[in-house]
């Protein structure tokens, strides 16, 4: 990880190649998270570490379940 001011800023070649565990769409860092650009999923950078676990994802607003996502409909799952 690399260090931008004080925040934590994950690797340019490391957000490259990682993906929504979900829906395998790409990511984009925002703060303190990796964000989904599919379905909104907030996945935390912890200690500069992506925790890309769905269980630790903040779902985006409006939606209430992991089911109800964009990449969980109309079989689009992972």
């Amino acid at each position: 990880m690399a260090a931008q001011g004080d925040l934590l800023m994950v690797e340019e070649r490391l957000l490259k190649i990682l993906r929504c565990p979900l829906g395998k769409a790409k990511l984009r860092e925002e703060k303190d998270s990796l964000v989904c650009e599919r379905c909104g999923l907030r996945y935390p950078i912890r200690d500069g570490i992506p925790v890309m676990l769905i269980h630790e994802a903040t779902l985006p607003a409006g939606v209430k379940e992991v089911k109800d996502l964009p990449c969980q409909k109309g079989g689009e799952k992972a």
